[in-house]
């Protein structure tokens, strides 16, 4: 097996689940009276869940792994059973390391406690001596910009700074192991790119660590590995490139079969085309297209094709002008949308597209694609990266030197 920080073979969780859905817990009350009556079974029908099943990989010292996968595929399941919150059905685990998690960010912040004494509470929570809370605390702070109100009880916080602040103290633990759980949901956009500096600073220091995030930009930019969970199973493992081009893939394939069932409108093979098949170059004009589904006449409709950055801010909202009052009756139709060349810096982006209807009967008004990732790949220099384009600027400069205008001017004075 080699060396290895994080060993997981034949890991798998199962939940009881009542017929209603939901899971059984029992009561002290519960236990009680089950030992003078028998329970009646056909009352207490119980299905079974498997949230996770026989996953299996390994992760190794220093290596950062991005875990991927759609809301309810098995992620933040598994981060908890690596972390020891949760204990799995069956399966091993091993790990060689001290383990940190950032999973519930802001467990064990008491709202009547000033902002230091919550630095202290919680990182003492998380696993940190005083002695390293002490050492760490100036930088803590810094990093959440909370300096003027650390001695304010976090009842006054904001949202913003409380998380902000949580988000701090986690990410300060010194760790052999960390485990990190949609980080970019902290905060706003400028505190998301720190959030980012910091889980980049931490991959380079050597330190092992498993990334869940539906920011498919940021799992490329950090992670080496990934692994992609699908119901509760695991359907790739391998280089992060191919994991996030599978996962791409996998969701693609998903929403184009539960498109063909839905009642009104529906989209399927969105995809994205340019130089290269899976992505385009920066600098070069490209296509998006897909198909839509009507299953109803559309009295009026309008379309709009959306691309976004790594933190979710929408970069172009494209708008089909000529066609807002066009009508459309029940069919199947092909949608091309022409990019100039945007200049867009490379990186991992996400394209979707949009319906907005009027006069449906169903009263919906709002249809959406599924999203799929856009590889933008080329070679800028490292200055162009400040910006977020990237064009290739021509520059001209037209001037005298100093000189001439000197001489200029004593030859004209009297």
């Amino acid at each position: 097996m080699g060396e290895v920080a994080v060993h997981v073979e034949k890991l798998s969780k199962q939940y009881h689940l009542r017929s209603g859905g939901r899971e059984r817990y029992s009561t002290l009350r519960d236990s009680i009276m089950n030992v003078f009556k028998l329970q009646r079974n056909h009352d207490r029908r119980e299905g079974v869940f498997w949230a996770l099943k026989d996953i299996s990989f390994d992760v190794k010292p220093g290596e950062v792994m991005g875990i991927i996968g759609r809301n309810g595929a098995g992620k933040s399941t598994l981060l908890k059973i690596i972390s020891r919150i949760s204990s799995p059905t069956r399966g091993v685990i091993d790990l060689h390391g001290r383990v940190g998690s950032l999973l519930e960010v802001g467990t064990g912040f008491h709202p009547e406690l000033s902002g230091r004494e919550n630095v202290y509470l919680n990182g003492a929570i998380l696993g940190m001596q005083r002695s390293e809370i002490d050492r760490k605390f100036d930088e803590i702070i810094s990093f959440a910009g909370t300096e003027k109100f650390i001695d304010t009880p976090v009842k006054h916080y904001s949202t913003g700074m409380y998380l902000r602040l949580a988000f701090s103290v986690a990410a300060h633990i010194e760790t052999e192991i960390l485990l990190v759980d949609e980080i970019l949901a902290v905060g706003d956009a400028d505190f998301q790119k720190k959030c980012l500096n910091k889980m980049s600073d931490v991959a380079q220091e050597g330190r092992t660590v498993l990334f869940v995030s539906h920011n498919m930009a940021a799992i490329r930019s950090l992670c080496t590995s990934g692994i992609v969970l699908d119901r509760g199973e695991m359907r790739f493992y391998g280089e992060i490139r191919d994991a996030v081009q599978f996962y791409g893939n996998l969701v693609t394939a998903r929403d184009q079969q539960e498109t063909l069932n839905v009642a009104d409108v529906g989209f399927t093979n969105v995809r994205v085309a340019g130089e290269n098949t899976d992505g385009i170059t920066t600098g070069a004009p490209f296509k998006a297209s897909c198909t839509l589904h009507l299953q109803v006449a559309l009295p009026g409709f309008q379309l709009f094709c959306i691309l976004q950055n790594e933190f979710g801010e929408v970069l172009v909202h494209g708008h089909n002008t000529g066609l807002e009052a066009h009508a459309a009756v029940p069919g199947i139709y092909q949608i091309d949308v022409s990019f100039p060349a945007l200049w867009f810096r490379p990186g991992l982006y996400s394209l979707h597209f949009k319906l907005m209807a009027s006069g449906l009967a169903s009263g919906k008004a709002r249809f959406v694609s599924n999203t799929i990732p856009v590889d933008v790949t080329g070679t800028v220099t490292g200055e162009a990266l400040h910006g977020t384009l990237t064009p290739d600027l021509h520059w001209h400069m037209v001037g005298t030197s100093l000189e001439v205008h000197v001489q200029e001017s004593k030859m004209a004075r009297p």
